[in-house]
């Protein structure tokens, strides 16, 4: 349990602690827990558990952290967020500094992950900077400013994996204050391959939910048409000699059925669940 070692890690322990979980076997031993650990059921899909999370801490954290499994912050994460937050009144929002990405490779071990935080952790950290950005967020580390999420909620439309639904919330919020990137509170992403969905059907969301939050008003024609374009590309060359990690082979017919749906006009996020 990984994510127990990282918050007894904290210089500063969070206010609140909540996970989200479909069900009993997904629940971790809580022994010997350093603070409260508040548990909420909700069905199977990370923008449904997403909401399930966000609607039990909207009104009891005024700074509300969204942390992957697979997310290893450094050791004053919890306490360079706050911080960043009480220093910039405006900021609503902001995604930290990545040491680490694995998410495009075979993704990182734990401990190539800890030795990286743990190299950052003994050196001072450089100067702050804060990078207003027009959109969305990552979504293995964002935070939150609660009042300015009001009634914004992760879209349930999109289903399971939940492919760019960080872009939708963040760009949900456009308007209200400052969306930014960071180095205030750094972490690495480790990007780790099982447990996500299967190739089809996130090829099918590579072609359906770009679109979808496009007719919805969250993601501007360029950016879809250059979402889609990208990985139907990278998907088709490298088909045939795929990463050992990827199913290039899976991801391209899933594009393909998109496609399909689009031209037939029925094209829609939740299709995947019948895939």
């Amino acid at each position: 349990m990984q994510w127990k070692d990282h918050l007894q890690r904290q210089t500063r322990l969070p206010d609140l602690f909540c996970i989200a979980v479909s069900g009993p076997d997904d629940l971790p031993v809580l022994d010997d827990w350093p603070l409260q650990c508040d548990v909420v059921f909700s069905p199977k899909g990370l923008p449904i558990q997403r909401n399930a999370g966000l609607a039990h801490a909207i009104d009891r954290a005024d700074i509300i952290a969204f942390f992957d499994d697979d997310y290893v912050p450094s050791r004053t994460a919890v306490a360079d967020i706050v911080a960043l937050f009480h220093a910039n009144d405006d900021l609503i929002a902001a995604s930290g500094h990545l040491l680490l990405d694995g998410i495009g490779g075979a993704g990182l071990s734990y401990a190539t992950a800890l030795a990286e935080v743990d190299a950052y952790d003994r050196c001072p950290p450089p100067p702050v900077w804060v990078r207003a950005h027009p959109g969305g967020l990552y979504g293995c580390n964002m935070v939150y400013r609660s009042r300015a999420i009001g009634d914004v909620r992760f879209d349930e439309q999109l289903p399971l994996y939940g492919w760019l639904e960080d872009v939708d919330f963040g760009c949900a919020l456009v308007g209200r204050g400052l969306i930014a990137y960071t180095n205030a509170f750094a972490g690495v992403h480790q990007g780790i391959k099982h447990g996500r969905t299967s190739g089809v059907k996130l090829g099918y969301s590579q072609v359906a939910n770009p679109i979808y939050l496009w007719r919805k008003g969250t993601l501007r024609r360029t950016a879809m048409l250059r979402f889609i374009a990208r990985h139907a590309a990278k998907n088709l060359a490298r088909s045939w000699f795929p990463e050992p990690w990827i199913d290039r082979a899976g991801r391209l017919k899933g594009n393909v059925l998109a496609l399909r749906d689009l031209l037939r006009g029925r094209l829609h996020p939740t299709n995947i669940l019948d895939l």
